[in-house]
């Protein structure tokens, strides 16, 4: 017997009926995700390192890989315990880990902070919230991707900013609509899972990547670290993995009092020689550049053309306004519809507007945004002299 206590039918209910087939509710939403847009764009996402040109350093499709199948592997851990109680679904984890980061920005989360900002404030851009968003309204024009609630709650209640030492579900059905910040938890325990999983996967990856970059080497890690849980991403993964199996009880998700304290050194460490690295607050100031320049930008344009779609895709037009204005006539029934029930000002939906289309951008596709609208075309000389 599962311990989530809530009905089947309130979590595998999805926002428009579909009969299920051979796959199963969950494993259903997994081919979703992975068919779907924002999805494909997660590679070239930035997980720590910004638009990387290495092809070994970790992108956004990976960290999510990784959550995915670390959840996993905890609920199957725990369903084979001896005299298990935890009947734990495995395909509901691995589906909120695939789909827990698709509202990312990017450049990660210096581009997440910047979008904030703009929006007026701190918290006003969280891309747990969004990637709610994407996978409920955004995604196929808006009609969203249709998943479960299970699923749907897993994602928006992630908080890959939070370490808990442990954790249960806040067991209660949630209007997921009027979720404005990160107090609240998953309703499953696979949420809460997740939720330990999105810490697990990154810690040891981003030194295996920081090394690489030659921001410092392995012996610069305190010796308790590489002594107790190793310094490689797979030494990390299966120490902590363990731990949770381990160490969790009947109704709460957890670690170890040793495992936990080992957590927070490492978390610290990479705080200090990788997140708050010269080199890469550096590169967080020009990516937030590269936000603030396209937020101003595509605001003025929409401003200038508002919904006459034509005024965007005229021959001579930047790249950025043809590609807006095909975004802007795909969503044009859904933004109006939602400016209409949600009482928006027209500044609030330029607003709403200009955040979607920059959240779902990649690191390479900003970029190129960016240098057409800084950098001006050159003249074309149509007739060239006989000689010198």
């Amino acid at each position: 017997m599962s311990k989530n206590i809530l009905p089947k039918e309130a979590l595998e209910k999805r926002s428009y009926k579909k009969d299920e087939d051979i796959r199963g509710c969950y494993y259903r939403d997994q081919t979703a995700i992975i068919h779907s847009r924002p999805f494909r764009r997660l590679k070239h996402k930035t997980q720590v390192f910004f638009s990387p040109d290495d092809d070994h350093v970790c992108t956004r499709i990976e960290h999510v890989l990784h959550v995915a199948t670390i959840s996993a592997t905890i609920c199957r851990g725990l369903n084979s315990k001896d005299n298990s109680e935890w009947s734990l679904n495995e395909d509901l984890a691995y589906s909120i880990g695939l789909g827990h980061d698709l509202g990312h920005t990017p450049f990660g989360h210096a581009g997440e902070s910047e979008l904030s900002f703009l929006l007026g404030g701190k918290d006003l851009f969280i891309h747990e919230i969004n990637s709610y968003r994407v996978v409920e309204k955004l995604t196929n024009q808006g009609e969203g991707l249709n998943l479960t609630y299970a699923v749907k709650d897993g994602i928006i209640f992630h908080n890959g900013e939070s370490f808990e030492k442990s954790i249960k579900p806040d067991q209660t059905i949630k209007n997921l609509d009027t979720i404005t910040d990160r107090k609240h938890l998953p309703t499953t325990y696979e949420g809460c899972i997740v939720r330990f999983s999105d810490k697990i996967a990154y810690l040891g990856r981003d030194i295996e990547d920081a090394i690489i970059a030659g921001f410092f080497s392995k012996e610069d890690i305190p010796d308790i670290i590489k002594n107790k849980i190793g310094t490689s991403n797979g030494e990390i993964i299966n120490h902590l993995v363990l731990d949770v199996i381990d160490n969790s009880t009947d109704d709460e998700i957890s670690f170890s009092d040793e495992c936990y304290e080992l957590m927070l050194k490492l978390k610290d460490f990479n705080y200090k020689y990788i997140y708050d690295h010269p080199r890469l607050k550096e590169y967080k100031i020009y990516c937030k550049r590269i936000i603030e320049t396209l937020f101003d930008y595509l605001t003025k344009l929409f401003c200038q053309y508002h919904w006459e779609i034509d005024w965007y895709l005229k021959e001579n037009n930047l790249n950025i306004d043809i590609f807006f204005g095909n975004y802007l006539k795909g969503m044009k029934n859904f933004y109006i519809n939602e400016k209409q029930q949600n009482n928006l000002t027209e500044g609030d939906l330029c607003k709403q507007i200009v955040t979607d289309y920059i959240s779902g951008m990649t690191d390479k596709f900003a970029i190129d945004c960016m240098k057409e609208i800084s950098i001006p075309r050159p003249i074309e000389f149509i007739q060239r002299p006989y000689s010198l």
